[in-house]
């Protein structure tokens, strides 16, 4: 039977170190920036070393950070339904739409906010080195992460980059899988848990060698091993409903970031979207219109 991490503290904390129970009462209190950050920068959050934050992960009985990580996010996500995020949420906000508005704010302004804790400036350097360099970058998502991942693709596709989409579902997934080819790379957009088209593209990233980037929160202890690199990003508190404002973010500070590498070739791609906006603006603008006479 699973020990539910609570009840690991509750059972162990009088025994540890002083800098341990420090560690933990951090853990205790900032749940989802344990499933996300490093633990150096767990460490500097909480004022101590990394070493401690580890310790303190054994203490509590766990095989290290990352097996701490699991057992949160089991605890924050997969036991619970999107329906119970939503009902803890309403009852958090009340009946004030003004609390619905500034308690949503405050949630998104802290995932913004943990970006610049988590991401360092080395991860963000190689995240943009892997798109500009890539022969293509294919993009997956799944559910609400499906309309990022086309928004991501139209952007890049409009910075002169070949882009495109993997966000179909069960069987036709397998068409996207063939899209495939030497010298691609991936950008996984995913939350929560591995579903079998994820399961199967990492499978055949692996097999293809592709380049691989990883976009998520509570899957990054347990997929960091199957990607070359991994982006923690958080999508608000993971027990109330999810928000993607975080990951938008990021999103755009990439699209940013791939502006900055390649402005040329940037600027061209837009000049050439604008000249034919405008002869499609032109031609619509001579159509006849319904009922009127052509001379």
């Amino acid at each position: 039977m699973t020990i539910r991490f609570d009840e690991r503290v509750a059972d162990r904390f009088e025994r540890m170190s002083p800098a341990e129970q420090r560690a933990v009462r951090f853990f205790q209190e900032n749940r989802e920036e344990v499933l996300i950050a490093s633990a150096a920068a767990l460490a500097a959050r909480a004022k101590t070393s990394d070493a401690t934050i580890v310790r303190a992960a054994k203490a509590l009985g766990f095989a290290g950070l990352d097996d701490l990580r699991r057992t949160l996010a089991g605890e924050l996500r997969s036991l619970i339904t999107p329906a119970e995020r939503l009902t803890r949420t309403l009852n958090e906000v009340g009946p004030s739409l003004s609390n619905a508005f500034e308690m949503t704010l405050e949630i998104h302004l802290r995932s913004l906010e943990s970006l610049r804790r988590t991401i360092t400036a080395d991860q963000f350097k190689r995240a943009v080195s892997s798109i500009t360099k890539a022969r293509r970058v294919l993009v997956f998502g799944l559910g609400p992460s499906s309309a990022m991942a086309a928004y991501l693709v139209i952007q890049l596709g409009r910075f002169g980059l070949d882009a495109g989409s993997l966000t179909n579902t069960g069987l036709l997934f397998a068409d996207d899988l063939r899209k495939l080819r030497d010298g691609d790379l991936v950008v996984i957009l995913a939350y929560g848990r591995v579903y079998a088209e994820l399961a199967v593209l990492l499978e055949e990233i692996q097999r293809r060698r592709l380049a691989s980037l990883l976009l998520t929160d509570t899957l990054a202890g347990r997929l960091r091993r199957r990607v070359d690199l991994v982006l923690p990003v958080a999508r608000g508190r993971a027990d109330l409903l999810s928000m993607h404002t975080a990951t938008l973010g990021l999103i755009e500070t990439l699209l940013v970031g791939v502006a900055t590498t390649r402005p040329r070739q940037t600027l061209a791609g837009l000049k050439n979207l604008n000249q034919l906006r405008e002869r499609l603006a032109g031609k619509g603008a001579h159509l006849p219109m319904p009922g009127s006479q052509t001379r």
